[in-house]
């Protein structure tokens, strides 16, 4: 047989949809919201993602029979159906499961259905298998009914990348529903009124919020994104299903820029399509049973891959739980909203913080890749779009707290080689950044913006401050540090190292430099602690921890340039 992607266009030539929905059964009780869900769905579908109305068939209630339903899905097998086409399939109504010698097996009920004789039923497996049957390369299945016997592998995982047109050119058949065998639908109280839970978020999605930042909406997309909204929402008690039962390519439900992607025709122009980070189930595990975790797998040379897949896991948790649907860049500023996002950010972000924390400090050399990829992915919801300059610019905040427990825990362990690594992390380059930065200066970028705009001088008890962000990171990050490595008095030391060495990186890089606390303790001669560093690079020359471990080159002479640079950036100050 002839691989499918040799024969397949990266577009789609034709749009076709299947929408069901079934308040008033002949024999099964009610349902309030199905036709309704039904009827929000095709229009979505038309006014939003260029389904032709006349390819769209629609029964509701006494319409949709076992026979009307099965004869509508059967007419896509038909001969006129083309290779590039794709299809929609949506059903609200009762499901069924019953369990088998071999397992579950999932129904669907029709409106014509005998509740005592399941041949009265649609078999989810007929459906499946009539499938194969089918020419068009994509089909989504939709149902807002909780059944088993799905047999599905997952679906793309949050953060995954692939490439736009590839996807066009992959066949696949993928599935969400609204719950499980042994769960309830919740007909009312979503986000939307006189819809259900389920299909209120997934029409939410539809119009855009499944949306990656340059409006992509793949199939894999819309699943992650109904799942984590339906999983979590306080009117449900049901958790979706979602996956392929065949293939690997994704349904594309909007692309803006693919036609501009064509237009190439001597080059193959493509584009990474990120599958957008939703809001996850809330993790069940405590703050210190994931640091004795991580701990464990750090003492363990054969672990690594196990702590890959863990720390993975928690940048995935953390990237959803910080996204825009909890953090709202548009709307009006207010010191009320910005001490709670503040707050709310310390909380979502301790996590990660304090599991890099200990990372910087036992790492292993083998450990290098994996410290860097969560300081590198924790950066893939900082992607272009309009909003609130200071509420764009607070997205960097919980980046700040990485940075900063991650530094401080490796100057506490001489781990310069850690330091080196979170440093010299390249962030890479993206629509609002046009070249490569190092999570030096990237962070550094943020913290100024943040300084300039004086938001932390909004916090209480800051607002007289030279460097209020620096005295508040001082005080909140200190709890953190010494319940996971017993630092003591000699807190204060390692802050301001890290302080001092971060500015002195950044200026090496050629980059403006944010001056914390170090720069008002100048006025204390040899015991400050820029000169206490200085002092100590000057003694030992190449031999110096950080030089050896790689900051700076490994230049004596490149750390000499910075630290004059760094000199007379506080002597401008005149802070008294």
């Amino acid at each position: 047989m002839r691989d499918l992607r040799f024969l397949l266009k990266t577009h789609y030539t034709n749009s076709r949809a299947l929408v069901i929905g079934i308040d008033q059964y002949r024999n099964a009780s009610p349902l309030s919201y199905a036709v309704s869900d039904a009827e929000e769905i095709r229009d979505v579908l038309v006014s939003d993602l260029a389904f032709p109305n006349e390819n769209i068939t629609y029964l509701v209630d006494c319409e949709a029979s076992k026979e009307n339903i099965l004869r509508s899905f059967m007419r896509f097998t038909a001969d006129d159906m083309g290779l590039d086409e794709r299809i929609l399939i949506f059903f609200a109504g009762h499901g069924h499961t019953r369990t088998g010698i071999r397992g579950e097996v999932g129904y669907l009920v029709p409106y014509d259905a005998d509740m005592t004789d399941f041949s009265t039923f649609i078999r989810w497996d007929e459906l499946t298998r009539n499938a194969e049957l089918i020419r068009a390369k994509h089909m989504l299945f939709v149902m807002d009914a909780c059944y088993g016997g799905l047999a599905l592998t997952r679906s793309l995982h949050a953060g995954s990348t692939r490439f736009l047109k590839d996807m066009m050119l992959r066949y696949s058949r993928q599935v969400l529903t609204a719950g499980k065998a042994d769960e309830v639908v919740s007909d009312s109280g979503g986000p939307l009124p006189n819809h259900s839970v389920f299909t209120g978020h997934l029409i939410e999605g539809l119009c855009g919020k499944a949306a990656t930042e340059n409006g992509v909406i793949t199939a894999s997309g819309l699943m992650s994104y109904v799942y984590g909204k339906v999983a979590n929402d306080k009117n449900s008690n049901q958790t979706p299903h979602y996956g392929y039962f065949d293939g690997d390519g994704d349904f594309v439900l909007q692309a803006p820029q693919l036609s501009e992607l064509e237009k190439a025709d001597n080059k193959d122009i493509d584009s990474l399509v990120v599958v957008p980070y939703a809001e996850e189930e809330l993790s069940r595990e405590t703050t210190p049973n994931k640091i004795k975790k991580i701990k464990s797998l750090l003492s363990n040379e054969s672990s690594s891959i196990e702590l890959h897949d863990f720390v993975i896991d928690e940048v995935r948790r953390f990237l959803s739980i910080t996204s825009e649907d909890n953090f709202k860049v548009q709307g009006q500023f207010s010191k009320d909203e910005l001490l709670e996002r503040i707050s709310k950010y310390e909380n979502i972000g301790n996590d990660m913080a304090v599991i890099l924390a200990c990372i910087a400090y036992w790492a292993k050399p083998s450990h290098k890749t994996i410290l860097q990829k969560i300081l590198a992915r924790s950066t893939d919801r900082l992607g272009s779009q309009g909003g609130l300059v200071v509420w764009l610019n607070l997205r960097w905040y919980p980046l700040i707290l990485e940075l900063y427990c991650a530094g401080i825990a490796a100057v506490e362990g001489a781990r310069y080689d850690s330091l080196a690594s979170i440093f010299y992390t390249t962030v890479s380059a993206s629509e609002y950044r046009q070249n490569d930065q190092f999570m030096a200066a990237a962070v550094s970028d943020g913290i100024l913006e943040l300084n300039h705009a004086d938001v932390f001088k909004q916090l209480p008890g800051h607002d007289r401050h030279y460097t209020p962000m620096s005295e508040y990171l001082y005080k909140i990050l200190q709890p953190k540090l010494d319940d996971i490595l017993f630092i003591g008095k000699n807190y204060e030391r390692s802050f301001d190292e890290f302080e001092v060495l971060f500015a002195l990186v950044v200026a090496d890089l050629g980059r403006r430099v944010p001056i914390g606390r170090f720069g008002w303790k100048g006025r204390r001669g040899d015991n400050a602690p820029l000169s206490r560093l200085i002092a100590e690079a000057q003694a030992l020359g190449e031999n110096w921890g950080p030089i050896k471990a790689g900051l700076f080159g490994g230049k004596q002479e490149r750390f000499n340039a910075a630290s004059k640079n760094i000199q007379q950036t506080i002597a401008r100050l005149n802070w008294g």
